[in-house]
């Protein structure tokens, strides 16, 4: 192949694209159109104020500039080439011994300074010698009123104050040099900053309305949280827009509805548990009061009153979730500190490793919580020798982790665990376990301050069990 061919072939290829941008292109590809918006409701609502008001700038400086720009400036340099032309053919025509006082007259009425340079040819660069050559205003009426051979420089028209036009004459050249006001005109600027300025304003206006109203609904998750975490809020009054005021209006009613159930239903477990303790209680006195039974028999119903009446205990807890008990700061390390002790009281080892940055007015029902760690540590003690507590800040979480050394629970079952009345032990015997409510009952409590418990393996061997408490 020859140079000539070479000159002008295509690539055989097109360049591939870099690397990082496939990347980001094909992360976007899989996101869906939610995603693709900020996340927040401030961010979202100023997105739709920014982008029409972007596409209303754009639209209108195009139609400023290709309309009333381009009419502006082919007026201000038809003015100018017809100046120059004048002076052009005043200096062609008089003698030369009066072109000084045409030049002059130049100057005082046209604001132009002009002078003649004898002698003087203009070469070919720069030189518009066609109209359809000319690259600005200025060129192309310069050449309907001259059609003689001329340059204007452009550079010194945006870098000074001056605009310089050569026009060759027969016997030199003539070279004027023009304000810049000439073929300027401020309203540019003018337009640039109060488009710029009125944009702004606008955003800031409605930045600060649309602050006003995001904070509602703040507000409003706010106190869902606080609800979630089980923490008593009282109701607040309805405030911003009317969508936003009619949903606040919904959930104080929902919530209002949800503690009267709640008080309702330890109202009523409260009857049951009464009426079914007595006669547990009456049963028990009877047996108390039966010399002539053999003591075996005895034992043995008092065993089984005994046994109902903690698994009552138990059914009752897992019903009632702890939720008649009112949220209070207290301090997470004296609480833990308690609950080991009494266990350690019992003659069982527990290890207990505190952090030093743990909370000393964290918010949540004390004895609820520390039902839950009871249920964790003795199901831990059950089936393990050694039992390790360590509490630690993560983030703006509390976790509470409890090893063991025991069997452990196998990964597949560690949900099923926590549904009611569940046991390993398929032969359901009360004295080896419980009555399958103690996890149930300890993660009923933490969701209800709105935590969880999660299972995992033990460092030591056997099952650790997670409370992570919120801050």
């Amino acid at each position: 192949m020859d140079d000539g061919a070479q000159i002008g072939a295509r690539p055989s290829a097109t360049p591939a694209a870099p690397r990082g941008f496939r990347k980001w292109l094909k992360r976007v590809e899989t996101l869906s159109p939610d995603e693709l918006m900020p996340p927040t409701l401030m961010a979202r609502a100023g997105l739709a104020i920014v982008v029409p008001l972007i596409l209303v700038q754009v639209i209108s400086t195009y139609i400023f500039y290709d309309n009333h720009m381009y009419t502006v400036s082919r007026r201000m340099a038809a003015g100018l080439a017809g100046d120059v032309a004048a002076i052009y053919e005043l200096v062609r025509e008089v003698p030369p011994e009066s072109r000084e006082i045409v030049l002059e007259n130049a100057r005082r009425a046209m604001e132009l300074t002009a002078k003649v340079e004898p002698g003087r040819t203009l070469n070919s660069t720069g030189v518009v010698a066609r109209a359809e050559d000319a690259d600005d205003a200025v060129e192309e009426m310069l050449w309907d009123k001259l059609h003689v051979p001329f340059h204007v420089d452009i550079a010194a028209y945006r870098t000074s104050k001056q605009i310089v036009i050569d026009v060759q004459m027969p016997d030199g050249v003539l070279r004027v040099l023009a304000p810049r006001a000439r073929v300027f005109t401020s309203t540019t600027y003018i337009f640039v900053i109060w488009m710029t300025g009125s944009s702004m304003l606008l955003f800031g206006v409605a930045a600060v309305f649309l602050r006003g109203q995001v904070q509602s609904v703040r507000r409003l998750a706010q106190v869902a949280e606080e609800i979630g975490k089980g923490r008593d809020v009282p109701e607040f009054p309805p405030e911003g827009a009317f969508e936003v005021r009619q949903v606040q209006r919904a959930f104080n009613i929902m919530r209002s509805r949800i503690h009267r159930q709640l008080a309702q239903r330890t109202e009523m477990l409260a009857g049951v548990s009464h009426d079914l303790r007595t006669p547990l209680t009456r049963m028990k006195l009877q047996l108390a009061m039966m010399p002539n039974a053999a003591e075996d028999d005895i034992a043995a119903l008092t065993d089984d009153l005994t046994e109902m009446e903690r698994m009552l205990d138990g059914y009752l807890a897992f019903a009632r979730g702890e939720g008649a008990e009112e949220t209070t700061p207290i301090d997470l390390s004296e609480l833990l500190e308690t609950v080991v002790a009494r266990f350690r009281r019992e003659g069982r080892i527990v290890e207990l490793n505190l952090g030093a940055d743990l909370p000393r007015d964290l918010k949540l029902k004390p004895l609820a919580f520390e039902r839950a760690l009871g249920n964790l540590i003795g199901n831990a003690m059950r089936y393990g020798t050694v039992v390790e507590i360590h509490a630690e800040r993560v983030g703006r979480t509390i976790e509470v982790h409890i090893d063991d050394n025991g069997t452990g629970i196998p990964q597949a079952k560690r949900e099923v665990v926590f549904r009611p009345f569940t046991r390993l032990d398929v032969s359901r015997n009360p004295r080896t376990g419980g009555i399958g409510l103690g996890l149930t009952v300890a993660r009923d409590i933490m969701r209800g301050m709105g935590g969880d418990i999660v299972l995992d393996d033990s460092k030591l061997g056997g099952l650790r069990a997670t409370l992570r408490v919120p801050l």
